[in-house]
């Protein structure tokens, strides 16, 4: 068998390295026209500050990909022909294939503002967008970075770190509105404050204003006013990117349409990762979701079924982790911005608003259904397995040491979690600590 993945992001990566544990007579080639080897794309953001190099993100040594025997190519894919099961690259060549995963992941939506085009405008998803920030940004002296999720938030930083005056625009009232209940987004607001950064809320970009040289020089905005700004930031979101598929005249919708097993509507022709669209995905799941954690998932879940062990795609519980300049996030499960008339919310903070711990059960069973840290470090598969048991909130609590991942000479903070809920919740009272992990019975 013959396997062509186009991308070399997480996921044709993860795709490849299961095919190869699991077939090792397999042909496998890595098509990518981004970067000669598969790097972290978390941590371009490292790089832009000076404290990574670039060779330092790359997860394999260059002489992986040989002894693993993974051809990689590094050209564009162009054309798509399912019939003959070939694709063309942007070299010219033609490569032939038994089985195709597209895994061309996302790309920065630029919007259609007066002056989007202009120099000193762009999104950041990209190792070309890495070295365009990177020569754009060079003795700027203010920005303005257009929009408020996760990598509008990482863009404030990484300016911030380099002297520039930043002023974000959010439309929501509060930073990830559609995402964070108000009080994790006043902790970050806290963060956002500390580093000096200027949000204006409830503000959308209305145009970007060029200066005699075609670069930008202010924004516009819905509120009427002008900002000063020698380069602008677009974090709105990204888009699949689906220019291979529909040049081979796959199905597609927002993303490229696929089934359970991930296969598009040509035999033979896969999708995962940020590019790939859900026919039918399972109760409360979006159909397109582009994070670094399910793009793993679908790309070892695709390689099963390349490889011949037919793996169905199951979400599983939700998981995301970032960084909001010194705050470390973690969620798992369900936490939704607005309450859930069906739920309990326990919401516990730090005086020193540096630590918050949410926790979400059903009102009925107290079974947990979602939580949320900031400052804090949680273990992954502890919570997994109480989400997915359904443990009552109370055993939760009692239990919460064993899934503190924060080093043994940090500080703990569960007997004060314990006591604020047993004050909230007195009908379903928690035995107090007595050391680490250890409860009163």
């Amino acid at each position: 068998m013959h396997l062509v993945i186009i991308g070399n992001g997480i996921t044709g990566v993860t795709c490849a390295l299961t095919v190869r544990r699991l077939q090792p007579a397999a042909r496998i080639t890595l098509v990518s026209a981004e970067s000669a080897h598969h790097f972290s794309r978390p941590a371009l953001m490292y790089v832009y500050l000076g404290h990574l190099r670039y060779q330092d993100i790359k997860p394999y040594e260059d002489w992986f990909w040989q002894e693993n025997r993974l051809e990689l190519v590094q050209a564009a894919a162009t054309g798509l022909d399912a019939a003959r099961q070939t694709v063309q690259l942007s070299t010219g060549a033609v490569l032939a294939y038994d089985k195709l995963l597209l895994a061309t992941g996302s790309v920065g939506r630029r919007g259609t503002w007066p002056g989007h085009d202009l120099a000193g405008v762009q999104t950041f998803v990209t190792l070309p967008d890495l070295e365009q920030m990177t020569r754009d940004t060079h003795g700027i002296r203010q920005a303005v970075v257009v929009g408020g999720g996760l990598i509008g938030v990482e863009l404030a930083e990484m300016l911030a770190a380099k002297g520039v005056a930043v002023t974000m625009l959010v439309r929501d009232d509060r930073y990830w509105g559609s995402v964070l209940p108000p009080e994790e987004a006043a902790l970050i607001q806290r963060q956002l404050d500390d580093h000096h950064i200027t949000v204006r809320y409830r503000t959308e970009l209305q145009a970007l204003l060029p200066d005699a040289h075609g670069r930008v020089r202010a924004v516009q905005t819905t509120a009427g006013e002008e900002l000063p700004a020698q380069w602008v930031g677009l974090a709105v979101g990204v888009v699949p990117n689906l220019a291979l598929a529909r040049a081979g005249g796959l199905e597609t919708d927002q993303g490229i349409l696929v089934d359970e097993l991930l296969q598009t509507s040509q035999p033979h022709v896969y999708a995962a990762g940020d590019c790939a669209q859900q026919r039918a995905p399972g109760p409360g799941e979006v159909a397109v979701e582009q994070l670094w954690y399910t793009g793993r998932h679908q790309g070892e879940t695709v390689g099963h079924t390349l490889a011949g062990q037919p793996r169905p795609y199951r979400r599983g519980l939700w998981f995301n982790s970032a960084k909001f300049f010194d705050l470390e996030y973690q969620t798992y499960g369900r936490v939704p911005a607005r309450p859930d008339a069906r739920e309990h919310s326990f919401c516990w903070q730090h005086p020193n608003g540096r630590h918050l711990l949410r926790l979400n059960f059903r009102r009925d069973s107290l079974a947990v259904t979602g939580l949320n840290v900031l400052g804090l470090r949680h273990r992954h598969d502890t919570w997994h397995q109480w989400l997915q048991a359904g443990t009552p909130a109370p055993q939760v609590l009692a239990n919460l040491g064993a899934a503190n991942f924060d080093p043994e000479f940090f500080r703990q903070h569960e007997a004060d979690i314990v006591r604020q809920f047993n004050a909230q919740f007195p009908e379903h009272a928690v035995p107090r600590p007595r050391r680490r992990g250890l409860f009163r019975v």
